[in-house]
């Protein structure tokens, strides 16, 4: 196996999510030190994982399988997603599998989303129970022909969760699009963590978000939660090698940490295939993602994963359990 990236003063467990959110990031000022990369170049050494083997990773996703639920870890062929399910564990995906946002670096399918499933939240609460877990997270597609984006069902995924497991739970919702009351039902429900990225800095944004997207929505975002409950821990991330600087990065976590935000994630952005998707600039090596964790750190966040392979909700409960 390849290392697994470092939560600063967090201890490993096998406990809580897997990828997330479409964090599939990478990290760059320059391409000097490694090279440009491109269509036809190999993935470097770091990059390179032995799959886990053995039959919990089948049994997981026969479970999930039975209870028609999706994940994000599949729909977003996140690079974890065979160790978060040996480990029986993965990242719910609710409001169905469809994205309405045309995001540039995403593997999430796009169109016209299906109605909503009213029995969602309590087959996802029963996955949680069955599979033992302790944090669970809970991401979706965004929903913006939804007129409150799925908050409602965000609200009720949350308390079915913590009904009948009483688990912690970490949320890792769209923007809503500037919908304050939307953001408020979210925060109603009371999420030990509230997780939103903002995935690359201003420069990039609306090339890798979409048009629909707000830089400083995003911070507001995080800023609103802390104002409604104080007690919610607020998460971001990013995903590096679009070809942002060093500088940049660090002007975005300055911006974050003036919002509240708690929580940071830093991982290697992967192109989904060839076609469509925004090619990457520039693979971060491993020691380059520890530098940029540990400075982080230093600016002020409370914990910091840095690494390759980090994803939004990958370790979670590490990160929420340490603090």
């Amino acid at each position: 196996m390849s290392e697994l990236p470092v939560i600063s003063g967090a201890p490993k467990s096998n406990g809580g999510g897997g990828c997330g959110g479409g964090s599939c990031g990478s990290l760059g000022g320059s391409a000097d030190s490694v090279g440009l990369a491109n269509s036809k170049s190999r993935l470097p050494k770091w990059l390179k994982r032995q799959v886990p083997k053995g039959n919990v990773v089948s049994s997981t996703a026969k479970l999930l399988e039975e209870l028609n639920l999706e994940t994000v870890c599949d729909n977003a062929k996140c690079p974890n997603r065979m160790e978060c399910y040996s480990q029986q564990t993965a990242t719910f995906m609710v409001l169905g599998n469809t994205c309405t946002r045309p995001c540039g670096f995403c593997a999430v399918s796009r169109g016209r989303p299906e109605a909503l499933e009213a029995d969602e939240p309590a087959r996802v609460a029963e996955a949680a129970e069955k599979l033992g877990l302790k944090h669970v997270v809970i991401t979706s597609v965004t929903r913006d022909d939804l007129p409150d984006g799925g908050a409602e069902h965000f609200y009720q995924c949350v308390i079915a969760v913590r009904e009948r497991t009483g688990a912690s739970v970490e949320v890792l919702t769209p923007d809503f699009v500037h919908n304050k009351p939307a953001l408020d039902r979210v925060i109603e429900s009371a999420p030990e963590v509230f997780n939103h990225n903002a995935e690359t800095v201003p420069r990039l944004y609306r090339r890798v978000r979409g048009p629909k997207s707000d830089y400083r929505w995003t911070l507001g975002l995080l800023k609103r939660i802390k104002e409604v409950n104080p007690s919610i821990k607020t998460k971001s991330g990013l995903m590096l090698g679009l070809g942002e600087t060093h500088e940049e990065l660090y002007e975005v976590l300055a911006d974050l940490l003036d919002n509240g935000c708690d929580f940071l994630t830093l991982g290697q952005y992967l192109q989904p295939s060839l076609e469509r998707y925004l090619p990457v600039v520039r693979y971060i090596p491993p020691e380059e993602f520890a530098m940029l964790g540990e400075r982080a750190k230093s600016m002020g966040f409370k914990k910091v994963a840095s690494g390759p392979f980090v994803r939004s909700s990958y370790h979670a409960r590490d990160m929420a359990e340490s603090f």
